[in-house]
């Protein structure tokens, strides 16, 4: 009777630290993941129209892998951000055009992500698509990557024109050959957006916004593209014509690591 006590004694206390234990590491497991703040939304639930190719999901980017971070193809932005798309796409609409965004909220872990991978000098598999001119060891100093991005406080965005009715876009699958970013539009990857004179991500000095070589047609959709987001309180970067940053940012200072996808949102309106 003594050793069947001694045996339940033990059993009950091992299950009572089991229980210590799950209980402990509960909130530990919780509190990993962090989430949005109250208002950031879904842009496609404050605007369904606007055409979303989020790039850093999908292998076709300049690290040629999907970016850590990016769990849904997914824009995320702070409400008021949001809100002036939805005005710049009524207004594009009208026109017979519509936005696509690449890339809204980015998490810290995906710059990151972004940084080991420029360290890598031996891993180039992108270059002859998006930095064909630029020497990968000058990607920090020429500033095309930064430990830090103005995406990660989710009032930047990356977008362009798509004319409507917009085509179908075709999938980059790995290892298919590629074409420098500034090549004339019909020898770029297929991209169904105006032509801005060079492709998304582009590292050149092309692709800064008022480069003087880029005249006509192609000046006139980044023009088009400036002035309608500029109205709504948008401030473009000089040097990446897709760029974009909503001001005043609500969030001006703070660099977010929650993960794209709609669970950083869950309960929230």
């Amino acid at each position: 009777m003594t050793r069947l006590s001694t045996t339940v004694r033990g059993l009950v206390t091992a299950v009572a630290a089991l229980l210590t234990a799950t209980a402990a590491s509960a909130p530990a497991q919780a509190e990993a993941e962090p989430r949005a703040p109250q208002d950031f939304v879904a842009l496609n639930s404050v605007d369904p129209t606007i055409i979303q190719e989020m790039r850093y999901f999908t292998p076709h980017n300049f690290v040629g892998e999907r970016i850590d971070g990016y769990r849904q193809p997914l824009c995320l932005l702070t409400r008021p951000a949001a809100r002036a798309l939805h005005t710049a796409q009524r207004k594009l609409l009208r026109q017979g055009y519509s936005l696509k965004v690449y890339d809204c909220y980015r998490p810290q872990r995906a710059v990151d992500h972004f940084v080991r991978w420029a360290k890598d000098l031996d891993d180039q598999a992108m270059k002859t698509e998006f930095y064909p001119h630029v020497d990968k060891t000058r990607l920090f100093a020429d500033g095309y990557i930064a430990e830090k991005s103005g995406h990660s406080r989710g009032s930047t965005v990356d977008l362009t024109l798509v004319k409507l009715p917009a085509r179908p876009t075709r999938p980059y699958h790995p290892g298919q050959p590629l074409s420098p970013c500034f090549a004339p539009k019909d020898e770029r990857f297929p991209d169904n957006s105006v032509d801005m004179g060079t492709g998304y991500d582009c590292f050149d000095t092309l692709s800064h916004t008022l480069d003087p070589r880029v005249q006509g047609e192609q000046r006139a959709h980044r023009l088009l593209l400036k002035t309608t987001l500029e109205d709504l309180g948008y401030v473009n970067l000089a040097e990446e014509w897709w760029h974009y940053t909503f001001k005043p940012e609500a969030y001006p200072d703070t660099y977010f690591d929650f993960p794209v996808s709609h669970g950083s949102l869950t309960g929230h309106h």
